[in-house]
């Protein structure tokens, strides 16, 4: 079906039984979220938690005229805008505290003690300081008192707020501005609710006769844009984490589970989430996978560290023997000194360079080649085995008795079962889990998005309000995909408490954040829909695209 023969209609968009909580952050009963000292909740300490979230209490209905596109049979595409087009928040002054404590890095919430002294010292040298005590929506592994915060003066204007922020750097302190819009705790009501601009596409695999996959686009180790691994296709939206600057490893890469067509091109994070697509039907699950990875010759073998990455970097952390830790933690690199890699030829044009050792292996499993330094270009049907550390000697030993190398590459489930791999078969990572058989499930500590040493972590990633991209599938079994603006005046953004409610409120049974921020896109007929938080769009690693055969 062409573009010219689409239909078109608009129509007004009603979302019913949104809880206050999805437009304006706060829990629906219990205490104000946050609130200033000389409120009630100044007495608020480290063991107070939010009240358990009750999604059908209190709830209103919010109208937006929005718009709803029928790209082919059993594709469609909505844009609409929760809550208020023309709310307004006020600016504020973030401030940097201090965390009073050995090896925990200073963040925007720290103790109460601590934000209070912070506070009264900027008091005294004549700033309009607040301290007000943070209480997130209580998840299904974290949640509840997240500390206090500091925050100077309320202006209409950025410009206002970025003055007083220069005033407070004279001072010797640290911190940035910020529109209250953009906080997951704003208490408001009526006028003061929203605007969240979201886009949805939806994917019925009964009726559409096209294809759902991931791309990762030329190779592992560059990124594109959603709108470049989208070209010529209905729609597509940015999928799964990836790794963001050099120091990290090879931009581009998945930071996370990723395979395309059946390929497996990228290890777990863990047992993180993962969004599991049949490309032919368009069906789709959400499962947790481990990887398991192995050569063998015969009798012997060596147990592989990772796929497609630079050894000794491990984004988001979740394998054996990493540092600092073997749990997944998201936004963090860790090392490993001693590790085994083994490299396809859909990493790139040359792999990884250092020292160590790297074997060329070809499409019989034959050793090509044996080099004392990393770093080689993969003809088709190559593979190659990187070793560094102590890891180095074993492989060296293993190459050069081996007479043919088996390679083994696969994902299990949670029964520890092999995950069937198929031509059609497209995983793409996430986290954390949102929804689970209809009910919420916020596994943001399982899934690595609180840092027992960050505290501005889980505060800034999982409750403010940030752009969102999520995944799901509904209870007719169709494919949800959306992407929420956010970090904008005109789109405040979700938190993960609220992107979970919007998928509940949208019909969704099993949902998974997928990577937002300055990533989230969405491409329609070829045109950008949404608006990107950095003020265009961001290269990334893959994304999920729907095309007509």
């Amino acid at each position: 079906m062409t573009t010219s023969t689409r239909r078109t209609a608009t129509r007004t968009l009603t979302i019913t039984a949104l809880s206050c909580a999805l437009l304006t952050g706060g829990t629906v009963a219990g205490p104000v979220a946050a609130t200033s000292e000389s409120s009630a909740v100044t007495s608020v300490t480290a063991d107070v938690s939010a009240a358990e979230r009750e999604p059908t209490a209190g709830v209103g209905t919010f109208r937006s005229a929005g718009t709803e596109q029928r790209l082919a049979r059993g594709v469609t595409h909505e844009s609409f805008t929760l809550g208020n087009p023309d709310a307004k928040y006020t600016w504020t002054v973030q401030v940097t505290l201090p965390s009073g404590q050995e090896r925990v890095r200073d963040s925007q919430v720290s103790s109460r003690s601590a934000a209070r002294r912070v506070a009264a010292e900027l008091r005294e040298a004549g700033l309009d300081a607040r301290a007000e005590a943070v209480v997130a929506d209580q998840l299904a592994d974290s949640g509840g008192y997240l500390g206090h915060r500091v925050r100077v003066g309320a202006f209409p204007t950025e410009a206002e707020a970025e003055a007083a922020r220069s005033e407070l750097t004279a001072l010797g302190y640290s911190g940035g501005t910020w529109y209250e819009g953009w906080d997951g705790d704003q208490p408001s009501s009526g006028h003061r609710s929203g605007p969240v601009n979201v886009d949805v596409v939806t994917v019925d695999p009964r009726r559409f006769q096209g294809e759902v996959t991931g791309t990762f686009g030329e190779d592992i180790e560059r990124t594109e844009t959603t709108s470049e691994l989208a070209d010529g296709a209905l729609a597509g939206v940015n999928a799964g984490f990836f790794v963001y600057g050099e120091q990290h490893g090879a931009p581009g890469d998945p930071a996370g589970a990723a395979a395309y067509n059946g390929e497996i091109l990228s290890e777990t994070v863990g047992d993180r989430p993962n969004l599991v697509i049949d490309h032919r039907s368009g069906r789709a699950s959400i499962q947790r996978l481990t990887w398991e990875g192995r050569v063998s010759s015969g009798r012997e073998g060596l147990d592989l560290d990772g796929i497609n990455r630079v050894p000794g970097k491990i984004r988001n952390c979740g394998g054996t023997d990493d540092l600092p830790t073997e749990a997944p933690k998201h936004d963090v690199t860790c090392t490993d000194a001693d590790e085994i890699v083994v490299f396809t030829e859909e990493y790139g044009t040359t792999t990884p360079e250092g020292e160590g050792l790297e074997v060329v292996v070809d499409r019989r499993g034959r050793v090509q080649e044996v080099d004392q330094e990393r770093g080689t270009e993969l003809t088709d049907g190559q593979y190659s085995i990187q070793a560094i550390g102590e890891d180095t000697a074993d492989l060296h030993e293993f190459a050069t008795e081996a007479r043919r190398i088996k390679l083994t590459n696969e994902y299990l489930d949670e029964r520890g079962k092999k995950l069937r791999m198929t031509p059609h078969t497209q995983v793409l990572n996430g986290g954390p889990n949102l929804l689970t058989d209809g009910e919420r499930d916020i596994t943001a500590a399982r899934d690595g998005m609180v840092h027992a040493d960050n505290p501005g972590q889980f505060y800034g990633w999982t409750h403010q309000r940030n752009p969102r991209t999520i995944a799901g599938i509904d209870g007719r079994g169709q494919l949800v995909l959306i992407t929420v603006d956010g970090r904008q005046a005109d789109s405040v953004g979700l938190s993960i408490s609220e992107a979970a409610d919007l998928s509940e409120r949208l019909g969704l049974v099993d949902a998974i954040n997928l990577d937002g921020g300055g990533s989230t896109a969405m491409v329609v007929d070829g045109e950008l829909e949404n608006s990107p938080s950095g003020g265009s769009e961001r290269a990334v690693g893959d994304a999920i695209v729907i095309r007509e055969r």
